[in-house]
């Protein structure tokens, strides 16, 4: 029998990611246990709104221009400030890929 948490929990896998995957849905407000490098103080983030499973999460405060973080690649780069807690997807995030690549 596996265990199972009813605690959110996101993955980090590099201490440079800017940003956690979550492993299930999380409501607004709802605290989020980080799992992967020792993060000391910084090991839950709290939800500023409803995020589906498998979408990202900001585990620190990134600037406008920021280059954003996952899996300790570049994917893109932050188009207005992102909060930690925030959802990171298309409507604050432009790919690098597509665009020509972080600058």
């Amino acid at each position: 029998m596996v265990a199972t948490s009813t605690k959110p929990c996101a993955l980090v896998a590099n201490e440079k990611d800017s940003v956690a995957i979550l492993l299930a849905p999380v409501a607004q407000g709802e605290p989020v246990t980080l799992l992967g490098p020792d993060f000391g103080s910084a090991g839950a983030v709290e939800a500023r709104g409803p995020i589906e499973p498998f979408h990202k999460i900001a585990i620190r405060k990134i600037a406008e221009g920021e280059s954003i973080v996952k899996l300790g690649e570049i994917i893109g780069r932050a188009t207005c400030p992102i909060a930690r807690g925030d959802h990171v997807h298309v409507h604050n995030v432009v790919g690098v890929r597509l665009s020509g690549g972080a600058r």
